[in-house]
């Protein structure tokens, strides 16, 4: 089995995907986007992302919660989380098989320590494009020079693009 490592994100024109931990826009077919994509496999995010999570969604249902941090024994008493210190030893690791996954995709999901830290793993991404500017603190890196854009949904407001690796 290949694993494929893939981003989901929801950016808008300046690359803000986040406003004090929060995301800055509500569009509820995004959000279930998010979910039918995600859902039976693993997703990986940072302990801000995880902790970002409305309580009722945490962890995230069906699907493997695999949370990095700095500090795992903050996060240690959390059920239904694995806390992991590296992001990349943990791809290596499933990539290489020494760590298994419940199926052949990895979801990244933030925040942008983590994007940031994992671009070079990526082979997929599946962006959300808002329109418009926010307010944010937290922002999507640049990828568009190793990625082209292979599927376009546009909806009133923001598209769903899906780019591969080239």
């Amino acid at each position: 089995m290949t694993l494929r490592v893939i981003a989901i994100a929801a950016m808008d024109e300046a690359r803000v995907i986040g406003a004090k931990n929060a995301l800055p826009w509500s569009i509820p077919e995004d959000s279930r986007r998010f979910f039918s994509l995600t859902k039976g496999h693993a997703v990986l995010m940072g302990r801000k992302t995880y902790e970002s999570l409305p309580a009722r969604f945490r962890p995230l249902p069906q699907r493997r919660n695999l949370v990095i941090s700095r500090s795992p024994a903050q996060l240690a008493q959390d059920s239904g989380i694995e806390v992991h210190t590296c992001a990349c030893e943990l791809i290596d690791s499933a990539r290489s098989g020494a760590y298994a996954l419940p199926s052949d995709k990895l979801w990244i999901i933030g925040g942008e320590q983590i994007y940031r830290l994992t671009l070079p793993y990526w082979d997929e991404i599946e962006l959300t494009l808002v329109s418009g500017r926010h307010e944010g603190d937290a922002f999507f890196p640049e990828f568009e020079n190793n990625f082209t854009l292979v599927g376009e949904e546009v909806h009133e407001g923001y598209k769903f693009l899906r780019y591969l690796r080239v």
